[in-house]
């Protein structure tokens, strides 16, 4: 899991995107009824927050740095440069027109220990060379090749040639939500008793509207606390959480 925040003092407040390793993805932005505003005063100054996790890994690792320029790219190039000490290339844009998003995607090439000078300087001129074929002094790399039907292996490809590339993988990214009323009863197990029963005696039902993918789940005050009593083990618990989502599953 790859976990993306860009937190700012901007009208946009916050930005955040998080992918699974199955190209599983998922974001939202803090005010998503901008108008009028370029992508750097939207997000304004502030910090670009990493997240990452995998199974085998006993917890998750984070990261932290600032703001330097309100361009995602730049800025998580900046991050992966001081945070985690990588030296790489990277670009990443989006294309519109009007409100429909016509292209977007970006590439990351990382500097491995034993890279050569020699292979170096031969990748220093494939990105010229890629820059040059994108247009437009470089804005908006490497959208513009996208809009001209150049692929994903295309590009890289364009950026790893002479090199010996062979793609080893590949995988179609997704949209993907992960809320469900399962989530909205751990959250109420997370809360005081008393408060679950002052929000049911004021407003008459539970409702939450889930940040990602705007779906709304409401529910009753005899359907809450009958799932409230059946409920079992320690909410705060990941492991007893997903033991009781198993034991749900096979009922």
């Amino acid at each position: 899991m790859f976990q993306l925040t860009m937190k700012g003092d901007g009208p946009l407040r916050s930005c955040l995107a998080i992918v699974t390793g199955e190209g599983q993805a998922r974001g939202y932005v803090g005010n998503p009824r901008l108008n009028d505003f370029s992508l750097k005063e939207a997000i304004g100054g502030g910090t670009v927050q990493v997240v990452k996790n995998h199974p085998d890994w006993p917890r998750p690792y984070n990261g932290i740095t600032a703001i330097r320029h309100g361009d995602i790219d730049r800025d998580v190039g900046i991050y992966l440069a001081e945070s985690e000490q990588r030296s790489c290339a990277l670009a990443a844009a989006t294309a519109f027109n009007g409100i429909l998003c016509t292209a977007a995607g970006g590439y990351l090439v990382e500097r491995l220990p034993d890279c050569t000078p020699e292979t170096m300087s031969h990748m220093e001129r494939n990105l010229a060379k890629l820059v040059e074929m994108n247009g437009d002094e470089g804005e908006a790399l490497p959208t513009n090749l996208m809009l001209e039907g150049k692929t994903p292996v295309d590009i890289a490809t364009i950026l790893l040639d002479g090199l010996g590339v062979e793609p080893l993988g590949q995988l179609e990214p997704k949209p993907k939500c992960e809320c469900s009323d399962e989530k909205l009863m751990r959250s109420l197990r997370l809360l005081p008793r008393k408060e679950v029963d002052s929000i049911l005696k004021e407003e008459g039902k539970v409702e939450a509207r889930c940040q990602f993918c705007g779906k709304v789940y409401r529910m009753g005050p005899d359907e809450v606390e009958r799932r409230l009593d059946e409920a079992k083990g320690d909410a705060s618990s990941d492991d007893d959480w997903e033991r009781e989502m198993k034991e749900r599953g096979e009922q």
